[in-house]
């Protein structure tokens, strides 16, 4: 199964405690692509502009990305991020955001990227993500948002959520659209607004999903290499996405593993900077550190 991914292609500045990098490549829907590319056929859709290096095609190329959605504004400047982290890395502090020819993204679909299997809809202006998800139709679908689009454009990123099968939110994200302190009450309130499931990211302390009469939950893969966070949700994405597609099922037992491989892939993807912490990853190393990972959360059976 292929997979449809709208959403930024950016480069960024980051500063961590373990150094400082520039011209990063970076956005959404770049590091979903790296992140899901290992486990499934992705095609991208974004914009960029003639400043994008010749290294972000390289790596669209190394990964068997179908890029040709990826359209290439003459003259423009790609979406530019720069940001730092303190030293408990949990949050992003920007400096500056150019978005260049991102301000005017209008997403065009390739008519081959219509018989995608799965579409995400990385984090974009949500009037952008109903607009894409009329032109895909009925197609699993995962959503992805931030507090910004959260405050400035509510009611039509409720009427996008209403349309799709997951919702992807972190943990202030969630009480924000909610208003809801308890995580369980924040998970069991955005149910009501019409997704089938709902997955929150609660960095280092893991990840849960909740649907109907459904409730799972997962520690983050202990990492003691921690160099840059910025990817760590969208290779989240990219992993759980990726494995759903190479699965072909969307039950309760595949919704697991693909939990634990957003996991697993997200936890290779901090270790470095950029995209550089799974670029070279191979498969067999995913399904090592996933074994590894499985040994740590099974309680035995005579327990």
């Amino acid at each position: 199964m292929s997979v449809c991914v709208v959403g930024s292609v950016a480069l960024d500045d980051i500063k961590t405690p373990q150094g400082e990098r520039k011209n990063l490549l970076g956005g959404a829907a770049l590091h979903f692509s790296n992140a899901a590319s290992p486990l499934t056929q992705v095609n991208l859709v974004g914009v960029v502009g003639d400043d994008f290096p010749d290294d972000g095609i390289k790596l669209f190329k190394e990964k068997k990305v179908d890029y040709s959605g990826l359209e290439v504004i003459s003259g423009g400047k790609t979406f530019h991020w720069s940001g730092y982290y303190e030293n408990d890395m949990n949050t992003a502090h920007t400096v500056s955001t150019e978005l260049g020819v991102f301000a005017d993204f209008n997403p065009k679909i390739p008519d081959k990227f219509k018989k995608s299997k799965l579409l995400f809809l990385a984090n974009i202006d949500p009037v952008l993500q109903l607009k894409v998800k009329k032109i895909m139709g009925d197609i699993f679908t995962m959503l992805d948002t931030m507090n910004f689009w959260i405050d400035s454009k509510r009611n039509e990123l409720m009427e996008i959520i209403r349309l799709v099968d997951i919702l992807l939110v972190n943990e202030g994200e969630a009480r924000q659209l909610t208003g809801k302190k308890n995580l369980i009450e924040a998970a069991e309130t955005l149910l009501s607004f019409g997704p089938k499931y709902v997955i929150i990211k609660k960095g280092e302390y893991g990840v849960s999903i909740m649907g109907k009469d459904f409730y799972f939950s997962l520690p983050s893969f202990p990492v003691t290499n921690l160099v840059d966070p910025t990817g760590a949700g969208d290779s989240f994405a990219g992993g759980f996405i990726g494995y759903l597609a190479s699965a072909g099922k969307m039950n309760k037992d595949s919704l697991k593993v693909a939990l634990a491989y957003g996991t697993v892939i997200a936890s290779f993807y901090v270790e470095g900077f950029g995209v550089e912490g799974f670029r070279n990853v191979k498969e067999s190393e995913i399904k090592k550190r996933l074994a590894k990972f499985r040994k740590m959360i099974t309680l035995p059976d005579n327990s």
